[in-house]
């Protein structure tokens, strides 16, 4: 755990549009293997998954993180406690999430569909 000198000073969110899990274990304060079990923990963190299960974390996942962290670090919340506490948000942030999926396959398929063109 962190000293609580350390606790409000964390990093400013870059304007990316994916992190790794080791830049948000950086961005966040907590290491890469609290994250992975976050996941298992908290079904609102959702990160995309690439080739070879490769974990990219988007903004709001990251601001979700720093939310779980805040109430189970700085808060003193058990993880069944943070749970019910983010469960009153949980449909706004799925409904985010899948539109943010169904954005990035727009994405895509507008740059397969370019790329396509280039090589035609």
């Amino acid at each position: 755990m962190l000293e609580a000198s350390n606790n409000n000073e964390l990093p400013v969110i870059p304007a990316k549009r994916y992190f790794t899990i080791g830049e948000v274990s950086e961005l966040c304060g907590v290491k890469p293997h609290v994250l992975r079990y976050w996941e298992q923990e908290f079904s609102q963190l959702k990160p995309v998954k690439r080739r070879g299960n490769r974990r990219y974390y988007q903004r709001h996942d990251v601001v979700l993180i720093r939310e779980i962290r805040g109430l189970l670090y700085e808060q003193g919340f058990t993880i069944g406690g943070a749970r019910q506490q983010l469960g009153t948000d949980t449909k706004t942030i799925v409904a985010e999430h899948q539109t943010d999926q169904k954005q990035l396959v727009k994405e895509l398929l507008k740059e397969l569909e370019g790329l396509r063109t280039f090589l035609n």
